[in-house]
C-alpha cells in the first residue's frame, strides 16, 4: 500500500479521498528536520504547507510526488526534487478567491482602523471616534503589483464593490489583459506607487522579486497611502517598512505574510498601532481549505496511478519521473 505523509494539518477531505483510493495516510508529528527525515523514509507522497528541504527529499527513496498545499513553492527545494525525478504539484486556483477576500478585509481594516476601534469599544472609550482618523475607499486608486488570478479578482472586487480606480504594474502581463479587467496598465512600479492610495502585492517570491518594496519604493509612495501584502513576506523590506510607518509616511499596512514566519513577538511590526496583522491565513477559509486538500489528494492519486496530474510545476519531469516499487504496483492496478 502506498503511503502519503501530511506534514501540516489540512482539511479532512484530502485524507478521505486518498484512503478511498487505497493510500495509507499518515500525519506528521515531527518538530525538527531530523524527525521529519525519519518520517519520510518509507513514504511515496508528501503534502506540504510549509516547505520541504533537499535533505528531507534525499531521505525518501520511494518519494514519487510532492503536493504543495497552495500556490507558493519558494520554501520547497523544487529544483532538487525535479533533479531527482520527483514531480512537484500545486493548487494554483483553489484558494485565490479566499486570498482576494482577505486582501479586501485588510484594506478595510486598515482604512477604518478596525483593530484600534475594536479595542477602544471594549474599554468603553467612546471618544475614540473623535480622535482617530479613518478613510473611505470609494473613489480612491488601488495599485496592484502582480496581476495573476488573485490580483485580477482583487481588481474586480475593488471596482465593483468600492468604485475604486485600479492601476496595474505586472511586467509579464500585457495591456489587453489588464484593460479586459477594467484596469489601467502602467509602465513602471514607481509610476504605480506615486499614483496609488492603496498598494496591494500579488507577486510570487523569486530572486528578482525579493524586496520589490524597498526603501526607495516606500519613498515613492503617496503620503498617507496603505500597503497590503497577502502574497509573500519577502516582497517587502520589513525594516524599511517599519521606518516608513513610524515616520508617518504611510497611513498603515495590512500584512498576512512576513519575511520570517511565525512573526517573532519581538518584531517591531507587532508593536505598531497602524498595522493590521494576520498569521498567513488569507487562503484558509473552510471552503478554500477543502478545495485545496481535495486537489492535493487528487493529484497524488493521479501520479501514483501513472496519470499525469493537472498542475505540475515542470511538466517535463513527467517523462523522467521516479518509479518506486509500490508506485509500479499501483500503476499496474490502475
Amino acid at each position: 500500500m502506498p503511503v502519503c505523509l501530511i506534514t501540516q494539518p489540512i482539511h479532512p477531505i484530502g485524507a478521505e479521498r486518498m484512503r478511498a483510493a487505497g493510500i495509507e495516510v499518515r500525519h506528521s508529528t515531527a518538530t525538527s528536520e531530523l524527525e521529519r527525515i525519519a518520517e519520510v523514509r518509507d513514504v511515496d507522497a508528501v503534502i506540504v504547507r510549509e516547505g520541504l528541504s533537499a535533505a528531507v527529499i534525499d531521505a525518501a527513496p520511494r518519494l514519487a510526488v510532492i503536493s504543495n498545499h497552495g500556490t507558493g513553492t519558494d520554501k520547497i527545494a523544487v529544483a532538487h526534487a525535479h533533479t531527482c525525478g520527483i514531480p512537484v504539484v500545486s493548487t494554483p486556483a483553489a484558494n485565490v478567491r479566499a486570498v482576494a477576500e482577505h486582501t479586501m478585509m485588510l484594506m478595510l481594516a486598515v482604512a477604518r482602523g478596525a483593530v484600534l476601534a475594536d479595542a477602544a469599544t471594549r474599554r468603553s472609550d467612546w471618544r475614540h471616534r473623535y480622535t482617530v482618523p479613518m478613510h473611505s475607499l470609494s473613489g480612491k486608486t488601488l495599485g496592484i503589483v502582480g496581476f495573476g488570478r488573485t490580483g485580477q479578482i482583487v481588481a474586480q472586487m475593488a471596482r465593483a464593490g468600492f468604485d475604486m480606480h485600479v492601476v496595474v504594474w505586472s511586467p509579464r502581463v500585457d495591456e489587453n489583459e489588464v484593460t479586459a479587467h477594467g484596469a489601467q496598465r502602467v509602465e513602471t512600479l514607481h509610476a504605480l506607487l506615486e499614483m496609488s492610495d492603496v498598494v496591494s502585492l500579488h507577486r510570487p517570491l523569486r530572486p528578482d522579486t525579493r524586496h520589490t518594496i524597498d526603501a526607495g519604493a516606500l519613498a515613492a509612495m503617496k503620503p498617507g497611502a496603505i500597503l497590503l501584502n497577502t502574497s509573500r513576506g519577502g516582497l517587502i523590506d520589513e525594516p524599511a517598512l517599519v521606518d516608513a510607518l513610524r515616520a508617518g509616511k504611510l497611513f498603515g499596512a495590512g500584512l498576512d505574510v512576513f519575511e520570517r514566519e511565525p512573526l517573532p513577538v519581538t518584531s517591531p511590526l507587532a508593536g505598531l498601532p497602524n498595522v493590521v496583522l494576520s498569521p498567513h491565513q488569507a487562503g484558509s477559509t473552510q471552503e478554500a481549505l477543502a478545495d485545496t486538500a481535495s486537489q492535493c489528494a487528487a493529484q497524488i492519486i493521479d501520479v501514483l496511478a501513472g496519470r499525469q496530474p493537472d498542475h505540475m510545476l515542470d511538466p517535463s519531469v513527467w517523462g523522467r519521473r521516479r518509479h518506486g516499487t509500490v508506485q509500479r504496483a499501483m500503476e499496474v492496478q490502475a
